[in-house]
């Protein structure tokens, strides 16, 4: 009966969760539109989102596209298919791989640190004290977050998705040997619009998704240090999961 009791109290506790950030989500995008607009906080959420994950995302995508490269290059020549290597890695960084593994790089360097702010924030009343001061605490911590990452997120999918395909092409045209031609060719008569605009989308979702949970997660952190340690652990796990069920779903529609 214990077993079952604590089963049904983390059934329970998860669905609260999951309705408590659906709200916070809600509140968050009613903000956008409601005066007082915080620029200056904006613009500080658009630096740390889109430029602070600069460097991680281009080594992401470059080493990504090298690596498929070349092993769709040494797989394609048994069947004398080395011209659609170009093809492979774009349709695959555009549709899948770079929305998802900015993703999870955003989450690994942004989410936690979303998490890790507000919720020291938290433990240490600092989010109160907006309130006695008569500030939304959704409106300033929440709300201009959530718009970066939405914003970055798709530009850092792109960035991703060029310097992945940058990457491939010098792997496979000036290390293997493959006719710099028939690498781009193929590209451009098989890569659609919608390849592109499908990692996007996503990527704008993924984005959505990594700055809710963690800015859920830190608001209800509790116990101090160790609380706001279990917090950024959680958000980075939850967006991380959250990214990978997302993109089964997104993928199922658009496809």
């Amino acid at each position: 009966m214990k077993w079952l009791e604590s089963v049904g109290n983390y059934t329970l506790g998860s669905i609260e969760a999951v309705g408590h950030t659906v709200m916070m989500a809600w509140e968050s995008v009613q903000w956008l539109f409601r005066p007082p607009y915080r620029w200056r906080v904006f613009l500080q959420a658009l630096e740390f989102v889109g430029v602070g994950s600069f460097f991680i995302v281009v080594l992401t995508g470059a080493f990504t596209g090298m690596v498929m490269a070349v092993q769709t290059m040494y797989a394609f020549k048994l069947f004398n298919a080395e011209s659609l290597v170009g093809t492979t890695v774009a349709l695959a960084l555009s549709r899948e791989l770079a929305p998802v593994l900015t993703g999870l790089m955003v989450t690994g360097r942004v989410g936690s640190a979303i998490a890790t702010e507000i919720g020291t924030m938290n433990v240490t009343e600092q989010i109160d004290a907006l309130r006695t001061m008569a500030v939304n605490p959704v409106q300033y911590l929440v709300t201009p977050r959530v718009a970066a990452a939405v914003l970055m997120m798709p530009l850092l999918c792109m960035l991703c998705t060029v310097v992945g395909i940058g990457g491939a092409w010098l792997v496979a045209v000036r290390g293997l040997g493959l006719d710099e031609g028939v690498f781009f060719d193929r590209i451009v008569n098989v890569v659609l619009p919608w390849d592109v605009w499908s990692g996007i989308i996503k990527a704008a979702v993924f984005g959505f998704a990594i700055a809710v949970v963690s800015c859920y997660k830190g608001f209800h952190a509790e116990g101090g240090a160790r609380g706001v340690g279990v917090a950024t652990t959680q958000a980075v796990v939850v967006s991380s999961v959250s990214i990978l069920v997302l993109d089964y779903f997104l993928t199922v529609i658009m496809f």
